[in-house]
Formats: structure tokens, sequence, C-alpha cells
């Protein structure tokens, strides 16, 4: 037993999904990639009184209770979020934030883990399940969608993405936020069967082209094949979310970035965060500085690498053995 465990789990690109049709038996699929950075980082120790503070800390304190409640655990915990990824800007944060707390709460108290029981109690991959699977293990990753007795969506494909690539972030930090909550159970209801055809491109691309690229370390490929079901995907949602991109500056941004040289823009879930794919770090700021000047004010382009590992889990023991420590309030 610990008497504080601190939890760090990466965002992750939604590269897209594979089949909204739905039609097999299986629904959506996704294609993600979990990254260095941004990162949830949450601390949590028993206390005398509970108390959560740091950013998004409604978000939670309410994951807090509810592990507690299913858990049967009665005692007081300081939860502590040191970094949290942004909220509704197309990087996972809500799956994120919930794993973290759970996974503090399970190691804090001895607890065997369990990913996919926490993730439905606590209301996350009910579409993609990019999210979970990037708590588990790093690296591009390929989910089979979901069946209709709502079993968790299986990985069927994880492959090491290249040391040496980048990603450039776009990140639009005006007040634009990507569709959530209601608003994105109501886009999806409204939107129109999706084609047949359309799976089937995507399907391809991720298979024929994407998959390989990976393997072989060939980005043109790779970017190929990402912006294609991209554009899929983006054509499909653009009544939802007002065109290709959600965010037009950031749309603008990705065009400079691929005329500079950059490979696979596109737009991360329903953004308003996009994304490119440099072939290394030279490459990638060199890509920023040839743009930085023509890019939004509001714009930030941000390097970073795509994340190899899952959820890094680190339990302390404050006192000696034998001794419990007194809490933080």
């Amino acid at each position: 037993m610990f008497d504080c465990v601190t939890v760090s789990v990466p965002a992750r690109l939604h590269l897209g999904f594979l089949d909204l049709n739905g039609s097999t038996g299986r629904r959506f699929g996704s294609l993600g990639l979990p990254l260095s950075e941004p990162e949830t980082v949450v601390t949590l120790a028993h206390a005398d009184e509970t108390v959560v503070e740091g950013p998004d800390c409604e978000r939670a304190a309410r994951h807090l209770d509810t592990m507690c409640r299913h858990l049967d655990i009665t005692t007081h915990h300081h939860l502590v979020v040191e970094q949290a990824i942004p909220a509704h800007i197309g990087l996972g944060s809500g799956t994120q934030m919930a794993m973290a707390v759970a996974a503090a709460l399970r190691r804090l108290h001895g607890l065997e883990g369990n990913v996919t029981q926490d993730a439905r109690l606590l209301g996350r991959g009910s579409r993609s399940g990019i999210g979970i699977a990037s708590f588990h293990e790093g690296g591009l990753i390929v989910d089979a969608g979901r069946r209709k007795d709502d079993a968790e969506p299986p990985v069927v494909a994880r492959h090491h993405f290249p040391e040496n690539w980048r990603v450039i972030l776009i990140l639009d930090h005006s007040d634009m936020v990507g569709l959530h909550g209601e608003e994105e159970v109501a886009a999806f209801r409204a939107l129109p069967p999706f084609p047949v055809e359309s799976a089937g491109e995507i399907c391809r691309r991720v298979l024929m082209q994407a998959l390989p690229a990976i393997v072989e370390h060939d980005i043109a490929t790779f970017g190929e094949a990402i912006e294609a079901v991209q554009t899929v995907m983006g054509t499909y949602f653009a009544p939802a979310q007002g065109g290709l991109f959600t965010s037009p500056r950031v749309a603008e941004a990705a065009r400079l970035l691929k005329e500079a040289g950059a490979h696979g823009l596109g737009q991360s879930s329903w953004g308003p965060t996009g994304f490119v794919f440099a072939p290394s770090e030279i490459d990638a700021r060199r890509m920023v500085n040839a743009v930085r000047g023509q890019v939004d004010s509001e714009i930030e382009l941000r390097i970073v690498k795509a994340r190899n590992t899952g959820a890094r889990i680190v339990g302390k023991s404050l006192a000696p053995a034998g001794r419990r420590a007194r809490s933080i309030r």
C-alpha cells in the first residue's frame, strides 16, 4: 500500500473513424496516436478530509466520487490535478482524466486495475477506443469498433511510431471548442447515413497505406493516407462543424505547413486542434519557422513526439514501514 500515487496519461490524436455505417455489425472503429504532450497528471493521497484541486478539478472530483462509491471506499483523499489536457479541443481530455483518477485510486488502495470496467462506469469509450487503448500502451493504434452488445472496441493493430518523426500540433487559443456532450450526440443523430463506399475507402487507406507506411518508415505515404481519411471524414462532418476543419485559422495554418513540406494534415476528433507530420525534429522546426509569421495570432504551433508507451503510474511511501504519514490537506 502506498501513501500517494501519481498517474500520468497522454493526450491522443484521433486520426479518423473507420466505419460509421455499421452494416457489418460493428460501428465506428478508430485510428489514433497518443502524444508525448500535453499530459494529464494527477496525484492522489490519503487524507483526513477529501479535497480536490487543480485544473479541471470538478470533473476529477466527480470521477473520484463515482469510483469510491463503486469500490465501496469510504476513506478520504487529497487529489491534486497537476496538469490537465485542455478540455474539448480534440485531444481526449475526458477519457484520460477518468482513467487517471480511476487508476490512482485503485493503486493507492492496492486494488487490481480494471480499465475496461472503469471506462464503462465513468462513461468513456462510447465511440472510440483509442483513449482507453492509449492508457495501456502507446504507438499507432487501430480499434475495430463496437458491436451491438456494447463490448469494448478491440485493438486489432498497434505499431511502434517512428521515433524520429514529429507531430506539429496546431492549437487554436481562441474561445473555440469542438462539439461535445449533448451537442455531439445531436450532431451524430442529424447526420445522414454514412456511405458504405466511404467506409471502404477509409479502411483501404488504413490497411493498405497507413499501416505499411509506418512499418516501412515512409512518411510521405503515411501522410497521403491520413490526409485521404481526413478528407472523407471531414466532408461527412462538415455540416456539423462548419467545414473540413472546425477552425478556419487551423485550416489555414495546416495549409501553410503542407506548403512548407509537412505531411498528412488533418483535425483531431471534432477539433479545433489540427496536426501535420514531419520526418524529424529539424524538419519540424524548419516548417514552423517558415510559416510562423503567416499564421493567425491565436494559433500555437507545438512540436511534439508520438508516445510509444502507455500511462505511467508511480506509487510512493512517505513514511517508514509500519507508520502512516500525515496526509496533506
